[in-house]
């Protein structure tokens, strides 16, 4: 009787998740600058024109936060570079920016520390 009212609920419990879904969430593959490692995760996921919050997570290479960055973020070459606001010291750092309407593009991050300075490129694909 107890394993008869587990596959019940299991079975409701997969009914219920992937009813929830219908729009899969943008994945932007993990990059690696300086020894840290650089994960962005879009919000709204996936990614439609207009105002998106990015999350810029950032690991050193223990896997522990890197949180003495300064972050930035553009979406073109035209655009200016806005600051990323730093969450405490977890090594997320966010910020909001408009995404103009068009099939792709292209995340710009710039990455500062001490006196080294590089830039990661994450392609963002929108949905219509």
């Amino acid at each position: 009787m107890n394993s008869a009212r587990q596959s019940i609920a299991a079975g409701f419990l997969l009914a219920v998740l992937s009813a929830c879904g219908g729009e899969v969430a943008q994945e932007l593959p993990p990059q690696q600058w300086q020894g840290m490692e650089v994960r962005v995760e879009p919000r709204p996921s996936p990614l439609h024109e207009g105002t998106t919050e990015f999350l810029v997570m950032v690991t050193d290479n223990r896997g522990k936060p890197a949180y003495n960055l300064v972050v930035s973020l553009r979406t073109r070459d035209q655009d200016p570079w806005v600051q990323a606001i730093e969450d405490g010291q977890v090594g997320v750092y966010r910020r909001g920016i408009k995404v103009e309407p068009g099939a792709g593009g292209v995340l710009q991050v710039q990455l500062r520390r001490n006196d080294a300075e590089g830039m990661l490129l994450f392609p963002l694909k929108q949905q219509p």
